[in-house]
């Protein structure tokens, strides 16, 4: 997949392409079924599949104060589209207050025509852009008749019976702690990035080293409680893991600052300032405070034994 970050690494697109508009957060299966129908519809018409997005979510510029959580930063986004296999070319604009202002004929004109070629486009039936959010299938039809591309405008795609595949839907279902479910949506577990920072040691203290993975603010994470899910660090091995997501009540009564971490199962090494992946596969229980320190121990051995049996270890 090529990338390019600007309108001056505009690909060139001999024959057209067949062109997509979106954030595309978390590259879920809705978004992967809409991908696989513009390689067939550009395939069909002889034309490269390309890709528009952004390199921060809109509503972060738009409407900060309530801008969601993400569930991939713009690597693993990129990674994900990649991997896909579907997309030729991706396209990753700044958006700013410049981007914001801009009309959406301008960016219809610029964007879609200027540096893609557009010979079709396809976007969700509700997808929106634009100046004021002005832009919408309705105009995209309009000017592709002006200026020679075809629109399709296309629903929520829907997981069988269950809900449809959105973004907000997986937000919702992490909020809950309901990683499995979130899985089902995303395709695969939910996976958050960050560095490997030196804690208090308490854990290693308890006898279950744990790896503090400092995940930036802007990223979502699942309800706090403890969770079954793999640690990948820079070898690139997906270890088995005890995840702990919370504020450590049992040593904080008026509430620490949240923590992630990670106890590595039947691992001992030094992981300090590696770049760090968790996934995120099972939860398996609420944040408890304890007693005693004691009393903590003997429920993190009880976490250990629901880990293996959550993940099938032996």
């Amino acid at each position: 997949m090529n990338i390019a970050r600007s309108l001056e690494g505009c690909p060139g697109l001999v024959e057209g392409a067949a062109v997509t508009i979106g954030a595309f957060d978390g590259v879920h299966l809705g978004h992967q079924a809409l991908l696989r129908l513009v390689r067939d519809q550009a395939s069909a018409r002889g034309l490269e599949t390309a890709l528009v997005t952004f390199d921060r979510h809109p509503a972060q510029v738009v409407r900060p104060e309530s801008a969601p959580k993400l569930l991939t930063t713009l690597d693993q986004r990129l990674e994900l589209l990649d991997s896909t296999g579907f997309v030729d070319h991706t396209l990753v604009l700044t958006f700013d207050e410049t981007r914001r202002a801009e009309p959406a004929e301008e960016f219809v004109r610029e964007v879609l025509v200027g540096c893609l070629r557009a010979r079709l486009v396809v976007v969700g039936a509700d997808f929106h852009f634009g100046n004021q959010r002005r832009g919408n299938v309705g105009l995209l039809g309009v000017m592709g008749s002006e200026c020679g591309f075809e629109v399709v405008g296309l629903p929520l795609v829907q997981a069988g019976s269950g809900p449809f595949y959105s973004s907000t839907a997986i937000r919702g279902l992490l909020a809950e702690g309901r990683v499995e479910a979130a899985a089902e949506l995303l395709g695969r577990p939910h996976e958050v990035r960050g560095p490997v920072l030196e804690g208090d040691r308490r854990g290693r203290q308890l006898g279950f080293p744990t790896a503090n993975v400092a995940v930036p603010d802007e990223i979502c994470l699942p309800a706090d409680g403890i969770y079954a899910g793999t640690f990948r660090g820079a070898d690139g091995v997906h270890r088995p893991a005890a995840i702990s997501l919370g504020c450590r009540p049992t040593f904080y009564a008026g509430g620490g600052h949240r923590l992630l971490e990670a106890h590595l199962l039947d691992f001992d090494g030094d992981l300090y300032g590696q770049a760090a992946a968790v996934q995120f596969v099972a939860r398996i229980r609420d944040e408890e405070r304890f007693d005693s320190a004691g009393a903590l121990v003997e429920a993190i051995h009880r976490d250990v034994d629901a880990v293996r049996a959550a993940l099938h270890l032996g």
